[in-house]
């Protein structure tokens, strides 16, 4: 099993950037795949990007692309999730989870956070 925690969140301006983190606790971490989720308010939750358990590979979705960076230091246990160009839109809560292998489905993960706040002004 896995535990997670993100943080890094908060309040920023349209065009900032923000790097919420995902710290995991647990020996097999390096192991797992660590995908990122969002939701709104009022929305269902929306695949961010994941990446392998090597780091080896990375995907962002269509959407971010460009934008949004993931990356892990398995030393740290530690899984960070870069966000630059900041909209409006991007308000959400941000989630990150655990799974055997990579995917965009929020039902392939096993172990969640809590999620960590990010709110972008106009």
């Amino acid at each position: 099993q896995v535990q997670l925690v993100e943080s890094g969140g908060g309040l920023v301006q349209a065009g900032d950037s923000l790097t919420p983190s995902c710290e995991a606790s647990g020996r097999t971490f390096g192991s797992y795949a660590v995908g990122w989720f969002r939701r709104a308010p009022g929305k269902e939750r929306e695949f961010v990007a994941n990446i392998s358990p090597s780091s080896a590979t990375t995907y962002v979705t269509g959407s971010l692309k460009g934008r949004v960076t993931i990356s892990r230091d398995n030393a740290k246990n530690t899984v960070y999730l870069r966000m630059n160009s900041l909209k409006p839109e991007d308000t959400a809560v941000y989630y990150c989870a655990t799974g055997r292998s990579r995917s965009s489905a929020w039902n392939q993960y096993n172990y969640w956070g809590q999620g960590t706040q990010v709110s972008v002004s106009s």
